[in-house]
């Protein structure tokens, strides 16, 4: 019999894939096929959404990319019911195709089982061999020997600090008192960022495996799952996940037959970017503001009421699984001298694969971009690359053979952040992004660090003027020192690299914020502000289209005769140069 799979995580959704689901299922009914339709998370291919995949009796898999109601239709009848596959929908099977190099240079671990198995059913997870690495560290090793494993691993903490998780768990293992807790820190806040999200929502369950092994290491009876509220379906399959364990004995008392026990319970995260910090996180849980505190003491001595508590992120937490069933050597032997395994990027922006991609660490930054990526849409130049979100920074493309690793990576002044990978082309404008990422941390700030509160607005309101045409000699000089007094007087890790996009543009893009302050221009042809429109003469065919795009009514001219641009009542809206067809309007 044949099963049909249907991608259904968010990016699924947003795309269509319910609809996509429904036509399949309405066939299926109306034609009394004998298949098994399953639901599915997302495999990565976010670009090419809504996904199915068809598995013959043969177990050949047929993957199609772009499945509109429509399409679905077609493959239910030619390929399901006739055998007759649909060739040119086809982005991944046995024989090449030109998506294939999205997957050629990944390595998946955190995504193994992401758009391959049904995130709603345990029973799918067991098959592919989970809750077997549990079962084994409460059958075969005491907590230390856990410990150990994760130390050898070298696996750092995938949520942007990067400190070696055997030694985390270590500190809290030695930590005074028998009452301990883990914290799974799902508040993933970055623009641009979507790895935890996907990872939750496609495969649920290897992160609760992670954080059983964790809570067995650490000697912890109690986790929480801190998860943003904008992340419902991420919500509803763990609290569906959750049910499954205790269903099946994994979680709750006396796992396994043994004298361990663990439960878990989830808080939704009310969207406050700070929260991403351990000590604002903790608060929030505990029901207070979400406000970060002075450490030491660290959390590993006195975090969630006061008591030994360990917090990894999502990503980390899947990761400890496949550790624990394939040895710590296996996972070392990837990536770099200090910095090991893969580590999940999610490529937005103006890339031409967007989606999710987990490579190994040392893999270099025109490898994401080009190979996996499928370089820049349009065939534009590749300018930058944000990495980090808003606390962290733009590398520029003639960095672009870069090893991508946490020494590497900081050095340029960013930082790898929790995995998201802004992809910026000719037409981004430097000061504008880093005044976006800027104004993000702005309002995010918890207000409690004067320099953090009151420095950030300073530094936004002197990039607004710059991007508004009224920039004036010394504000370069003067971002840079906003930046450094607020980097060095903030307490938590928000304000100390909220000036980071600054930072790294006026680094690697000086050029860009002298043509904006000296010469009243932007290079990039993106702030409005700075930008004067014009119609060439011998280009325009006097069709009327810009004229009747204009909200304005700036343009003048006869039909089939050359239009006019009246500067003075033009808002710079840029509708006439998207209008034109034949490339006659001039934007300056």
């Amino acid at each position: 019999m044949k099963t049909i799979k249907v991608g259904l995580g968010t990016c699924g959704v947003s795309a269509g894939g319910e609809k996509t689901y429904e036509a399949i299922k309405h066939e299926i009914e109306k034609e009394n096929i004998q298949v098994i339709l399953k639901e599915t998370g997302c495999n990565g291919m976010c670009y090419r959404e809504p996904l199915v995949e068809v598995i013959d009796e043969e177990n050949h898999s047929f993957l199609y990319g772009d499945v509109t109601p429509e399409k679905a239709t077609r493959i239910m009848i030619d390929h399901v019911m006739k055998n007759m596959p649909v060739k040119e929908w086809i982005v991944q099977n046995s024989g090449p195709t030109e998506d294939d190099a999205f997957f050629q240079k990944q390595r998946r671990i955190v995504l193994r089982n992401c758009g391959i198995i049904d995130p709603n059913s345990i029973d799918e997870y067991i098959a592919v061999g989970g809750y077997e690495a549990i079962r084994t560290v409460i059958k075969k090793n005491t907590p230390e020997q856990v410990i150990d494993i994760m130390t050898k691993s070298g696996l750092r903490g995938r949520g942007g600090g990067g400190f070696l998780t055997g030694v985390k768990w270590k500190f809290c293992r030695q930590a005074e008192g028998t009452l301990k807790y883990i914290i799974c820190n799902a508040d993933e806040g970055d623009p641009g960022a979507f790895m935890d999200r996907s990872t939750l929502e496609s495969d649920p369950h290897s992160v609760l495996e992670g954080m059983m092994i964790g809570a067995y290491a650490i000697g912890a009876e109690e986790g929480y799952i801190y998860c943003r509220a904008e992340y419902p379906k991420a919500v509803a399959r763990l609290k569906h996940s959750i049910r499954e364990a205790l269903a099946k004995g994994f979680l709750g008392k006396n796992i396994f037959g043994s004298n361990v026990n663990f439960s878990i319970k989830i808080k939704e995260g009310a969207g406050a970017f700070v929260c991403g910090e351990e000590t604002a996180l903790i608060a929030s849980i505990e029901g207070k503001r979400g406000m970060p505190r002075f450490r030491p003491p660290f959390p590993a001595n006195k975090g969630l009421w006061d008591k030994p508590t360990n917090i990894n992120n999502v990503e980390t937490f899947a990761n400890i699984p496949w550790i624990i069933m394939n040895g710590a050597e296996a996972f070392a032997a990837m990536g770099t001298e200090n910095s090991k395994g893969t580590k999940v990027f999610a490529l937005a922006g103006k890339i031409a694969r967007g989606g999710l991609a987990e490579v190994p660490m040392g893999i270099t930054i025109n490898e994401i971009v080009y190979d996996i990526g499928g370089g820049i849409k349009g065939g534009k130049k590749f300018k930058a690359v944000q990495m980090g979100g808003p606390s962290g920074g733009c590398i520029p493309a003639s960095m672009g053979d870069l090893q991508i690793d946490y020494q590497q990576i900081n050095k340029t002044g960013a930082i790898m952040g929790s995995g998201g990978m802004v992809v910026l082309d000719e037409t981004t404008c430097m000061v504008e992004m880093a005044k976006f990422f800027l104004s993000f941390t702005q309002e995010e700030s918890c207000g409690k660090c004067t320099f953090c509160r009151i420095g950030t607005k300073r530094m936004l309101e002197i990039l607004e003027r710059i991007t508004d045409g009224n920039g004036r000699e010394g504000d370069v000089e003067l971002l840079q020192h906003l930046a450094y007094q607020i980097r060095n007087n903030t307490i938590c890790g928000l304000g100390q690299t909220a000036p980071n996009p600054v930072l790294t543009t006026l680094k690697y893009f000086p050029e860009e914020y002298e043509a904006h302050i000296r010469d009243k221009k932007c290079p990039a042809h993106s702030c409005a502000p700075l930008l004067t429109f014009s119609i060439q003469a011998d280009a325009c065919k006097g069709c009327t289209l810009c004229a009747k795009a204009c909200p304005v009514e700036a343009i003048s001219g006869e039909k089939k005769k050359v239009h006019e641009i009246n500067v003075a009542t033009c808002i710079k809206c840029g509708k006439c140069f998207e209008t034109c067809k034949f490339n006659a309007v001039l934007k300056n």
